[in-house]
Order: C-alpha cells, then structure tokens, then sequence
C-alpha cells in the first residue's frame, strides 16, 4: 500500500509541473531489475536499438524524455557485485559494478518493452555489449531516478546534441505538444544516421553532416545554435546534450545572448573525447 501511495504521490506532482511553470526534478522509486533482451535493431546507420522485456521489466516508469538507466556490468568486474534495494532507493556498495547510461527511447506499459538505442562507436563497453547481446540474455538495469520535468508553458523549445543525444530528442519531439514551436539540430556523420522523427508541424528540425571529422571535434552544432534567433518577448526553454568539450560554448551562448536563466536550460555533457564513463556534474 506504501508503495502504491507513494507513486501515486509522484504521479500527482508530475502533472502538476507539467501544467506550471517552471521545471522541475520530480523523483520516483528507483529499482534494480534484470530484464531480458528481447530483439536488436539497427536504428539509422548509427544507433543500435536494444529492446529489453520479460518479467523484470514490470512496474518500470518513465515519465521525461531524457532521463536514464544505467546498464550494469558485474561480469567486467573482479568482484561482480550489484546494488541493493532500500526502501524506495538503492544501496550502491563500494566500488560500484561497472555500467554505462543509456536514455530511456520508449517504454510501452501494455508490452512491457524497454527501447535502449545505443551510439555505436569503435572500443564503447556499451556498443560492444550491443553488438554482441542475444535474445534471452538477462540485463542488470538500474532506474531511472527520477526526470526533470518540463512544462508545456514556453512559446519554443530549443533542442541540440550529437548522435548520443539523438534518442532524447527523438523522443522529446514526440512528447511535446503538436502545437509546440521551436528548433531541433542533430549533428550527425552523414544522412545515413538520420532517422524518421515525429516533431511538431512548426518545429524547424536540422539535421547538421560533420563528414569527416571525429565524434566530439566538429563545430557544426555550435555554430547552427548560435545562429538562432529568438521572437522578441518569447519564452525559451533550451536542451542541448553531447561531447562535454563541444557544447561548452553553448552553455555560454544561451546564458549571455539569449538571456536564460539556470531554470530554463539543460546542458548536459552526455560523453567526454578520451575518458571512459564520463560524468557530467553540472
């Protein structure tokens, strides 16, 4: 029954973000399951969808576009050991079990399916698992904790990232209303990792070729969001996910030229060129 309460009460304070003002980091019970893997797809050239199900994945709850769970690895370490429940928490034990963040694509209640798109690049922990898993195979996952949930009030929304920010705007487009506004720009190696977006019909959405540069060195996202210009007397709301050291302008850029305060932005550095695991404190 105190479980039962206590979603409830997180679900009440969702809608009640959702329909304000302001964000806001609505927390939920966060659990440790083992799912099955259920099938792999290529999604574009560059994401590879991992759909997780089975028993395990009952109950689960996502309820933004961007929040995470962490994919476990006890096997890579030379103690496996996984966290453990504590009340509507877990307790992680010291060191903690290898794992990497993946965005929550979609989860279908009805099904029980869990999408994971993971970026594929060469010696990733993550794309090796993903390349590799096969139907049946059972997954530690771990979350999400929560989401930042944004409210529907803003006249546009601005949305930016490289292919590891993809599934999060993917989704985003999806969720907003149809009669949202705003710009969604995607840098990509070539057209062959675009994939087939569901955005709102006055949504701008740019899909940005660094050709033959490397992941995480090109400039080409940078550059198409500092060139936006905001409607006077319109209220902003600003995403932008990917390698930590390329958007680092932006933070800048969206806090001195467009004028945004911390409650209207969310920049996070989704990965970092040359370090495993990276984790952005921002």
């Amino acid at each position: 029954m105190r479980r039962d309460e206590h979603r409830h009460r997180h679900r009440e304070r969702i809608a009640e973000v959702r329909a304000g003002s302001q964000p806001e980091k609505v927390p939920y019970p966060i659990r440790v399951r083992q799912a099955e893997v259920v099938r792999t797809a290529m999604v574009g050239s560059g994401l590879l969808r991992v759909t997780l199900g089975g028993p395990g994945t009952d109950g689960f709850e996502s309820h933004a576009p961007d929040e995470h769970v962490k994919v476990l690895f006890p096997e890579v370490d030379p103690e496996p050991c996984l966290p453990v429940q504590d009340g509507d928490l877990l307790k992680w034990p010291k060191p903690s079990p290898t794992s990497r963040e993946y965005t929550v694509r979609r989860y279908d209640p009805e099904s029980g399916e869990l999408d994971l798109d993971v970026a594929l690049h060469d010696g990733g922990l993550g794309a090796d698992w993903a390349r590799a898993v096969t139907p049946g195979t059972l997954v530690p996952v771990a979350g999400p904790p929560g989401g930042l949930i944004v409210p529907f009030a803003y006249d546009r929304y601005l949305l930016a990232g490289d292919l590891t920010a993809l599934p999060a705007i993917a989704r985003w487009l999806e969720e907003l209303p149809r009669t949202a506004a705003g710009w969604a720009f995607i840098e990509v190696a070539d057209a062959s990792e675009e994939i087939e977006l569901s955005a709102p019909r006055d949504f701008e959405v740019h899909w940005l070729h660094r050709g033959s540069a490397a992941p995480g060195t090109s400039d080409v996202l940078a550059r198409a969001v500092e060139a936006v210009t905001v409607p006077p007397g319109e209220r902003l709301y600003a995403w932008v996910a990917g390698e930590a050291g390329a958007i680092k302008p932006l933070r800048r850029r969206l806090r001195d030229d467009l004028g945004l305060g911390k409650a209207d932005q969310d920049v996070t550095g989704y990965w970092k060129l040359g370090v495993a695991d990276f984790d952005d404190e921002h």
